[in-house]
Order: structure tokens, then sequence, then C-alpha cells
């Protein structure tokens, strides 16, 4: 992140506002986006100053006083898993990419998957009101329109302050590129209503289908790794980037949310352009092969973005799930190599069906082809076969997923999986999905720790702020 000593081209008033909606009008915007979630293009540090400098005068009084206070409030009575010990800028994108913050959709869902994740979910504090929680995502969307411009939370940020109090920023961006920064934000079932009250004058506008998850058959939820009212996912090609994201956004917060829990990720395991390569999960096999691509404005609009037949105010944004899933990594390693293929239904090389495992890996499948035994090329308990829309009434899932490593359990064996995340225009297409795997193969092999369900809002218009027609 590049530091900002001044800002002389705007006019600093004397204090600040009590929250940014009273800087709102008439300001300018971030680069202006060039598709539906907004283009990206490589920026000197100047255009970014100029972009994301201009359309606000600064965080709220409650904004700054969680700068000041927060200390180190990331992993302080909350969960946080992940390491970053990982290579950093080996994205597609240039370390310079910019996905600008304002636009129709929220950057981070189509975007191009990056390399790093840090995801986090808050709970709103128990003494919090309305006015809390709209400052709030005012001053999460000024800072996150700062940091993916490649700013520090603040123009004073890390060293520009008094050396007697607390800096703005905590720093560890210090030198660092936007590295294609996005930072998506979403709104929990809690946040309407928790426990029969209506804490926000929220609960007529909650969304029907966002309530909590069903149950899942040989799912084992920790709560520490479950739900929450609000959630931020910040992806990144470096993850350094995307740590201090939700560790400056974590500061802003004290006093009016805390954070409930986080997961770091890393080694992207799907994809959504056509010019990323397929990854791969910690069991070896391609992931995301028949996801939702960006170009795809059909199938987003039918499976992403939540249309007319929703409340209003969530018109153009989307549902996100996330799942923790604990990978079996010793057991599975030792299984033979065929075994593992029938599992998945493709093989482990090239990541072709099995209907043609000669062929390559976006061949359609052939659920009906049978083996010279009569036995079907695709187990009916493969992976790929019961997730595939075709077995789903057609049901799409634009997903997101990340690989995780939180180091060795006590008994040695690695802790590590996968970090699940999916976008969808209906949370019961993902039950839908999920109740199919219910008997996929590979269950013996996984489990499922975490879960949550989040309303994602469409993206802030310029000059606003993220989730502002929830309020209106």
């Amino acid at each position: 992140m590049n530091q900002v000593p001044d800002e002389p081209t705007v006019p600093v008033p004397p204090t600040e506002p009590d929250s940014l909606a009273s800087a709102a009008a008439g300001e300018a915007s971030l680069p202006a986006a060039s598709g539906p979630e907004g283009g990206a293009a490589p920026q000197d540090e100047g255009a970014r100053e100029t972009a994301a400098v201009a359309p606000r005068r600064g965080l709220s009084r409650r904004g700054m006083l969680g700068l000041f206070g927060a200390g180190a409030a990331v992993g302080a009575g909350a969960g946080v898993a992940g390491t970053i010990g990982v290579q950093r800028g080996s994205g597609a994108t240039s370390d310079t990419t910019v996905y600008p913050f304002f636009g129709q959709h929220q950057s981070g869902i189509t975007t191009p998957v990056q390399d790093h994740l840090h995801f986090a979910a808050f709970d709103m504090s128990t003494r919090a009101d309305r006015e809390d929680l709209i400052s709030l995502l005012q001053d999460w969307s000024y800072a996150a329109s700062r940091m993916v411009a490649g700013l520090e939370v603040t123009a004073k940020g890390a060293v520009g302050g008094s050396p007697e109090a607390p800096p703005d920023d905590t720093g560890e961006a210090l030198g660092l590129a936007a590295s294609g920064l996005t930072i998506t934000f979403g709104f929990g079932p809690t946040l309407f209503e928790s426990d029969g009250v209506d804490r926000y004058g929220l609960a007529a506008k909650r969304p029907a289908g966002l309530t909590r998850l069903p149950a899942f058959l040989g799912e084992d939820l920790q709560l520490d790794h479950s739900d929450g009212d609000l959630c931020i996912q910040a992806c990144a090609d470096d993850p350094q980037v995307a740590v201090h994201a939700i560790r400056n956004l974590t500061r802003i917060a004290f006093g009016r949310a805390r954070l409930r829990w986080s997961q770091l990720g890393f080694g992207r395991t799907s994809k959504t352009t056509a010019d990323q390569q397929t990854p791969r999960n910690l069991f070896g096999y391609k992931d995301g092969t028949a996801n939702i691509l960006a170009d795809d404005e059909t199938a987003l609009a039918q499976h992403v973005w939540v249309g007319a037949d929703d409340q209003a105010w969530l018109a153009g944004g989307s549902y996100l799930v996330a799942r923790k899933i604990a990978m079996v990594m010793e057991s599975w390693d030792r299984l033979r190599l065929a075994e593992q293929d029938r599992i998945v239904g493709r093989n482990k090389g090239e990541g072709a069906p099995l209907s043609n495992p000669t062929g390559a890996e976006n061949d359609d499948p052939d659920f009906a082809a049978l083996s010279a035994t009569g036995k079907p090329l695709i187990d009916h308990t493969s992976h790929m076969r019961l997730a595939h829309p075709d077995q789903n009434n057609g049901i799409q899932l634009l997903r997101r997923g990340y690989n995780y490593v939180d180091g060795n359990d006590t008994l040695g064996k690695l802790d590590a999986g996968l970090f699940f995340l999916a976008y969808q225009r209906r949370p019961e297409d993902f039950v839908t999905v999920q109740r199919s795997l219910s008997v996929d193969a590979m269950n013996e092999y996984l489990k499922h720790l975490g879960s949550g369900l989040w309303a994602i809002p469409p993206g802030a218009a310029e000059g606003s702020y993220v989730g502002a027609p929830l309020f209106a």
C-alpha cells in the first residue's frame, strides 16, 4: 500500500463528519467500471491516489476511535485459522491490478479468482444500534475503497500521524501494490433478527431464503467456525495485502462489531475466466472445471445474481455459502489411484471424465456409458456425477474456494482442507446440491467443520456505501 501523507487537492474540514453520509453527495469515485463487477487496469501511484482520496473526507469518529482502541483486534477472542507462509505475487494479474470498489455488483464474485484469501465473520456488539450499523458500513466502504486502490485506510496512514498516537493504518502493506485486492461484504440471517429480536428494524426486509442452513448428513459443525451477523471476503494475489485488509477493517469495527472467526486460504480451487488454468485441490485433482465464468451473462443471470423475485434492496446481489471442509489426507493418500479416480469421477492427470478417460478435461461426461462388465464408467456415488447440473435440475453454483492448511493436529496429522465458497441466486440451490452429495463416496475422507450463509448486497453506487438500499 502506498503512503499518502496529505491530500492537498481536497479541502479537509477542521473536524471529521460524524459519518461518511455527510460527505457523500457530489463526490468523485474510484476508477470507472468496465464490466458487471468493474474492469481492472494497472495504475500508477498518482492515479490511484487521485481516484481514491477524492471521494471521501475520512472515517467517522467511531471509526477513528476503533483505530485507536482496537489494538491487536484480529485474533483476540476469535477463531483465526491458516498460514501465509506461501509465495507472493504468483497470480495471473499484475501486482498493480486494481479492481474498482464501486459498481453494479460487488467485486470478488466474478472477478478473476486471486491466489489468496482472508475471510472473516463478525457479530454486532450487543450495545450497537441501527445508526452504529450504518456508520460501520459507511466506514468499511470508505476504507475498502482506499485499500483496493492500493492506499492506506486514511491519508495519514501508518506513519503520517502524530508519533504520540496509534497509527491510523497498521502498516504491514506499506510498499506493496494493490495486488488485485477485492473486498466483498455480506449480511447474515442474524443481522435481521436474532432470537426473535429485530435489533435494527430490518426484519421486514429479510429475504425469505436467508435463514441458517439446514443440517446435512455427516457434518460436525463448530460454532467458532460458523455463521456471523456480517462477513468480509478479502482476496488478493499477495497474502499480506488480504490480511492487511481484514486486520484494519476489524480495527475500524471496534466498539460496534467484533470478529467472530476468520480463515486464511491459498491456492484457489476454482476459476472464473477461461484464460485461468483449472487449479487443483489438496487431494491433487483439478477443481472447478465446470464453474460459471465471468463472461457467461446468461448463466450469471440465471444462477448467481438475485432478480426481481426477491427483496428489492438485494437485486443485483447474490447469496454466499461458506463451508470449512477438513480433508483426511492420510487416509486419502493410501488409496489406489484407480480408487481415487472412481471416487472423483475424473482421472487425476488430465481431469477427463471417466466416461472417456483418454479425453480432455472439458469433455461432457456421459453418465450412461458402461464398462465391458456392464458397470457405469462414472460411478453412481462419484463426486462429479452427484454434483453435476444434470443430476441437480440444472443447478449451477459459482465457486471461489481455497485450500487451507492450519498446521497439524495433536496426532501429527495435517490439519488441512477446502474452504468452500459458492455464490448462488437462491440459497435452496446450494441445499439441493449438498443433499445430492449425501451419498458421495468422497464423504469418507471429508469432515464439514464450519458453515455460514450471507446475503451479498449489490455493488455500492458512487458516493454511497455497501448495503445502503437496505436502510432506505
